[in-house]
Parts: structure tokens; C-alpha cells; sequence
């Protein structure tokens, strides 16, 4: 058993404790700095793991970026991808949907994409959501000149 961040062996209890706490086998540094990151942000236990099968899958990401308006759950910089945990999908209203519309062409016009993961698709389908975000970030590699 070894940490996702620094590759350091961790115990069975170290293991148990951050497995139970974030869903990920961190070290004790690390599950601290994560918790901190957590209470700072408000962070989605969801982000922190997508975060960590991202960076498992080699893309790089960046957890609790300020993309100079607000903070993003995950971002990708070198494609310019910005991804937030959406948990209140389900109870969406019309002035949130207009809110994230605007958002969303506030991003384009700064030259970034900005996507919205229901927490659900990470929660059990991390795998597949993992995949999909690895296509998107090619078809950005493809279709835009990275930085």
C-alpha cells in the first residue's frame, strides 16, 4: 500500500483511515493536506478522488485551481479545461441553469472549457468518467494549441 501522491509505504491503519475518510490510500501528510484543502474549499470528496484517478491516468491535474474568478474543483492548464463536481445537479433551477450558462461563456471567451461531473459519475463510475475526460482532453490537445 503506498500513497497516490508521494509514493510512500503507508500501514494497513493509515490506509483504513484514508481510504474510510477520502476514498483514496494517502499518507498521513497527505490525507492532512487533502482535509485542509477540504475545509478550505468545501471541496467534493468526489473531486479529490477524480483528482487522484486523473493524475493515476498521467493528465496532469491541478486540484483547487484559481482560474482568476474562482477556484475549480480539477483543471487541466495545459488544455485549458476546467472541471467542477456538480452534487445539486438533480434540484437545478432556472436562474442556476442561466448562472451556469454565463459562467460557461465567460470561460469560453477566456479560451477555456468548463465541464460540470454530476458527483454521481464519479461516485460509481469513475472509471469511465476518468476515460471520457481523457477524450475530452485529447480532442482539446487536437483542436486547440496547448499551452
Amino acid at each position: 500500500m503506498t500513497c497516490k501522491d508521494c509514493d510512500k509505504n503507508i500501514g494497513y491503519v493509515q490506509h483504513k483511515e484514508s481510504m474510510d475518510s477520502l476514498g483514496v490510500e494517502l499518507c498521513e501528510r497527505h490525507t492532512r493536506l487533502i482535509k485542509k484543502i477540504i475545509l478550505n474549499n468545501n471541496t467534493p470528496l468526489e473531486a479529490i478522488q477524480l483528482f487522484y484517478a486523473l493524475k493515476e491516468a498521467g493528465a496532469n491535474p491541478m486540484l483547487e485551481w484559481w482560474d482568476g474568478k474562482k477556484s475549480v474543483d480539477v483543471a487541466i492548464s495545459r488544455v485549458k479545461l476546467n472541471i467542477n463536481i456538480d452534487r445539486d445537479y438533480k434540484m437545478i433551477t432556472h436562474e442556476q441553469a442561466i448562472k451556469d450558462l454565463e459562467e460557461a461563456m465567460h470561460s469560453f471567451k477566456d479560451g477555456f472549457t468548463t465541464i460540470k461531473i454530476p458527483h454521481l459519475a464519479v461516485k460509481y463510475y469513475i472509471e469511465e468518467t476518468v476515460q471520457n475526460i481523457l477524450g475530452i482532453i485529447s480532442g482539446l490537445k487536437a483542436n486547440i494549441k496547448v499551452v
